[in-house]
């Protein structure tokens, strides 16, 4: 009887389930392959609890150059002098820089759903998911199934095991965007990509910054040379404190004081501040979304598994961008959609899918100045046991680069001696993101070497004549213990 009873329950709930082609879970990235499927006759499921338009467009990349476009142009107004203008600043409107920020969001997302409601072959489910599950998806009330799925599901701040953090209350880089005002000082915990940029917004909107990382310097996967620049101009306007792991967070009044040891000679120090900001990496949601319950694996730090097509463990799953792990940015993920789109929807069997290619992943930190790379660093390439050339070149090694006194600007280049392939490229300073992606360009072609630049003509005076300098000064890599 109870058997019976069983059997009939699985067949209401299989009988009563929302039946799709394609169910694509999270809206960023995933949403292009969902709108790439719908064109293409697929009926297709876009499973999100929202807001519409993932990280990116309403907590990440969108909001965050919103607010850091006009900290970018008060220490244009600052640093003036250097060329002999003299300004100054008679107000910072910080309500409106948010109101504009949030603006801008708002109608980023009203658009996207609008597109969403209108396409045909697309349904959405504005819903928080988990597998319950092979190939089945709750979502909210309804129970959804398909023969394909794609995980978009996102990463969300790292919270990491701090004493008192909790009680004593903190900031991320969601709730930050709600603030009406700046703290008078503010403690970040964390010197990455989002403590970087976000140590150069409030300080620039006159807010008292303390960054602390436990990594031996900022930006700890960067070049050597160049967190060591970016180190020395942060502290021009920031108090930069690396080496040093938080061990606690309490309440002091109206302060936040926060101890942390360092982690070379043990010392414990204590930073004050009216509010923290923790900026300490990534966590996946793949703890939310349970894909271990339709078979996907999921690796130690809880990121899914996926081989070179990206497809996961279970057939017919695929999974891109943050959870994946692999490079968190919004551009890879749209990379990452175009190849999952591709394999699901035109490759006729595994000889004609597409592999992800991660050799040239370009990256960028707004901070100030500047810093984006891609590919490997000179480190990497040695540790590979491969012979690298290194060409250098400070802006002001150019015309343009001398107009701007630019001192902190440096490029630096890494290419293999035997083939003159292009390995990879770090540089900061103004505009080093589109610098960064003359190189990405460089290192997609056949060759993937300097015969397409050293064919062309560099337009003087620009900074771009810097990455032709930095070309055209290649030496034999060698051990050096201090940057220059």
């Amino acid at each position: 009887m109870y058997l019976s009873n069983q059997s009939l329950l699985i067949s209401d709930i299989m009988n009563s389930m929302d039946r799709f082609d394609l169910i694509v879970i999270g809206s960023g990235a995933g949403a292009l392959v969902a709108a790439q499927a719908a064109r293409a006759g697929r009926n297709t499921a876009l499973v999100d609890q929202g807001p519409m338009g993932g990280t990116c467009l309403n907590n990440g990349c969108i909001p965050s150059k919103m607010l850091i476009h006009p900290a970018d142009m008060i220490r244009s107004i600052q640093e003036a002098g250097a060329v002999g203008v003299h300004a100054r600043i008679e107000k910072i409107d910080f309500p409106r820089i948010m109101n504009r920020m949030h603006k801008v969001v708002d109608e980023g997302r009203a658009q996207m759903e609008a597109t969403i409601r209108s396409r045909e072959n697309l349904t959405h489910y504005q819903e928080r998911a988990e597998f319950i599950d092979e190939y089945v998806l709750k979502a909210g009330s309804r129970t959804l199934t398909a023969t394909q799925f794609v995980i978009a599901s996102g990463s969300r701040s790292r919270v990491p095991p701090i004493s008192g953090l909790e009680e004593s209350g903190y900031i991320d880089n969601v709730s930050l965007l709600n603030l009406r005002e700046p703290p008078r000082s503010l403690i970040i915990i964390g010197g990455g990509y989002i403590g970087c940029e976000y140590g150069h917004f409030f300080s620039a909107m006159g807010t008292e910054v303390t960054i602390l990382g436990r990594s031996p310097r900022l930006l700890c996967g960067e070049d050597p040379e160049i967190s060591e620049r970016l180190h020395e101009s942060f502290s021009r306007y920031c108090r930069v404190v690396t080496g040093y792991e938080v061990l606690s967070v309490e309440r002091n009044g109206e302060k936040k004081v926060v101890s942390a040891r360092g982690t070379k000679d043990g010392k414990i120090r204590q930073f004050e501040g009216e509010e923290v900001l923790l900026a300490a990496g990534r966590s996946s949601n793949s703890d939310l979304l349970r894909p271990e319950r339709t078979g996907v694996e999921i690796d130690r730090q809880g990121w899914i598994w996926v081989d070179e097509y990206l497809q996961t463990s279970k057939k017919g799953i695929w999974a891109l961008g943050d959870a994946i792990g692999k490079h968190m940015f919004r551009h890879t993920a749209n990379y990452e959609a175009r190849i999952v789109a591709h394999n699901i929807l035109l490759a006729q069997g595994k000889a004609e899918r597409k592999a992800a290619d991660y050799h040239a992943v370009p990256y960028a930190v707004f901070s100030h100045p500047t810093v984006a790379g891609v590919g490997m660093k000179e480190s990497e390439a040695k540790a590979r046991g491969l012979k690298v050339l290194v060409g250098r070149a400070r802006y002001t090694d150019s015309a343009k680069g001398v107009a701007m006194a630019e001192e902190y600007g440096l490029v630096k280049v890494v290419l293999e001696e035997e083939t003159g392939r292009i390995l990879g490229a770090s540089i900061i300073g103004p505009e080093a993101p589109e610098l960064i992606q003359q190189v990405v360009y460089l290192m997609n072609t056949d060759r993937q070497d300097l015969s397409t630049a050293m064919r062309s003509q560099l337009i003087h005076p620009t900074i771009n004549e810097v990455l032709g300098r930095a070309f055209s000064g290649l030496e034999r890599s060698r051990n050096r213990e201090q940057p220059k």
